[in-house]
């Protein structure tokens, strides 16, 4: 059946039909958006797994003023986020040039480079300062409710 992957349909590699770059195009699966707010809540940054739709997963950093980043859960193959208070739109990272071919590593150093303080965000030249590292979420049941998932 034309648009079908072959493996797993959780494999974070996806046929998109209908669209005129019909190819194939890498989103934030489950495991990486939980390895990629690991390194963060390591670098000391206030990350936390998003479940944002069936299948749907990206990063979610809590910022000052009760605003929290979303990062990565529209299940495309760029990296941008909403920024968000209250559950209103207050401001955005626009995509990022080239960010379909990043690794892990640079996704972490984007996000971690990210100035939100005005509503249409931007990148730093440099990352600020790792700060104290946070414990990672989950705790002891961390593997119970990932369902031994992880490597």
């Amino acid at each position: 059946m034309p648009g079908d992957i072959d493996g797993p349909a959780t494999e974070s590699r996806v046929y998109r039909q209908g669209s005129p770059a019909f190819g194939i195009f890498e989103r934030m699966d489950e495991k990486r958006a939980q390895h990629v707010v690991d390194a963060l809540r390591d670098r000391g940054i206030d990350a936390r797994l998003s479940k944002e739709g069936v299948y749907q997963f990206g990063v979610r950093i809590a910022l000052s003023e009760g605003r929290e980043a979303v990062w990565d859960s529209d299940d495309t193959a760029e990296l941008e986020a909403q920024v968000m208070r209250d559950g209103m739109l207050v401001g955005f990272v626009p995509v990022i040039e080239g960010s379909a071919d990043f690794d892990e590593a640079q996704i972490i150093d984007a996000i971690a480079r990210t100035d939100y303080d005005q509503p249409v965000a931007r990148l730093l030249p440099t990352a600020p300062r790792a700060a104290v590292p946070l414990p990672r979420s989950g705790g002891v049941f961390r593997r119970f409710l990932g369902g031994f998932r992880e490597e």
